[in-house]
């Protein structure tokens, strides 16, 4: 969150901060708001520079960070911290309501807070947030019983058999899985676990598992198998995977804050040349379609031309079938 046009908000969003945190630490706010040190120092420096009309001393706001401790004051007027928007409001609606579908929760007994933090929040936003995240669905389980035969094989030390949607080519495959835990990541519960069908460890998301059965065989991973990093998110791209490069308008600027990307760049108006390697080219097709108007493939060359195509494509269907 370190471009122009997010400067402002974070802007607004830090003074009130500094206001209720007097002498907090310049390396502490930079790594709660996901800058550099140099970053945050720019952004006081700019604070320093700003308050009410009139432009004397006494008009701006007055902040200093000597000795690594950030001191604020005369900031008054701007010191309540910033109402959500809708799309904020919604975006922090659906997430509540996913968090609260997890039968984790449940089973920590924590179930009953989320609702009554739901409730609140729609009250807070107004009807037009709780409208727009009420028509998201969330679905967290494909098959009812998934979370309960996992975390048995897990307690019995047991092999399980999936049959597992696999997205990116439209297709189910039968999987061997010996389980090793059950974590959650980006928003999503799955299965960590050795997969015969791979030969190695995988992770199945269970939403996306249709059938699974115990086998009466003993779960026996590999001594060698490492358990997979997911402090990143799940999505983590090769070194030899092609990179792609894509230019986003501003409302296609949450692909930079959600996959990983090799290089960012801001190209005015809002707009970014996002470069990122592609796991496979169906999954930047879809990327690209998903995105719209709001943004598109510039290269390979060969990526542009068959997303265009498939847009085509899609195109030509709904036509048909109006």
């Amino acid at each position: 969150m370190s471009g122009t046009a997010d400067r402002l908000p974070r802007l607004l969003a830090l003074v009130p901060y500094l206001m209720s945190h007097q002498g907090a630490q310049v390396g502490e706010v930079a790594e709660l708001f996901g800058l550099s040190e140099k970053q945050l120092i720019d952004d006081l420096q700019l604070v320093w520079m700003c308050g009410l009309p009139g432009h004397t001393p006494g008009d701006l706001i007055d902040v200093s960070w000597d000795g690594g401790e950030i001191l604020i004051d005369n900031a008054d007027t701007i010191a309540r911290p910033l109402r959500l928007g809708i799309d904020e409001a919604s975006a922090l609606l659906v997430a509540l309501r996913l968090l609260a579908a997890t039968p984790e929760l449940a089973e920590l007994g924590q179930g009953d807070a989320l609702p009554r933090v739901v409730a609140k929040l729609e009250q807070a936003a107004g009807e037009g947030a709780s409208a727009v995240s009420s028509q998201v669905a969330v679905d967290v389980d494909a098959a009812p019983d998934a979370l309960p035969r996992v975390k048995e094989a897990l307690r019995a030390g047991r092999r399980l058999s999936l049959r597992y949607y696999v997205p990116g080519r439209d297709e189910v495959t039968p999987r061997e899985v010996d389980p090793t835990r059950v974590v959650m990541a980006d928003g999503r519960t799955y299965l960590e676990g050795w997969c015969y069908r791979a030969e190695a460890m995988r992770l199945f998301r269970l939403d996306r598992v249709l059938t699974v059965e115990i086998l009466d065989v003993p779960a026996d991973p590999p001594a060698g198998a490492e358990p997979i990093d997911v402090t990143q998110g799940v999505f983590r791209p090769s070194p030899t995977d092609e990179l792609v490069e894509l230019e986003v308008s501003a409302a296609g600027r949450w692909v930079a804050e959600y996959y990983p990307c090799e290089r960012v760049e801001e190209l005015g108006e809002g707009r970014l040349r996002i470069t990122l390697r592609a796991r496979d080219s169906d999954w930047i097709v879809k990327l690209a379609l998903r995105l719209g108007d709001t943004g598109r493939v510039v290269s390979p060359a060969a990526m542009a031309e068959r997303v265009r195509e498939e847009a085509e494509r899609a195109l030509a269907l709904y036509a048909h079938r109006s």
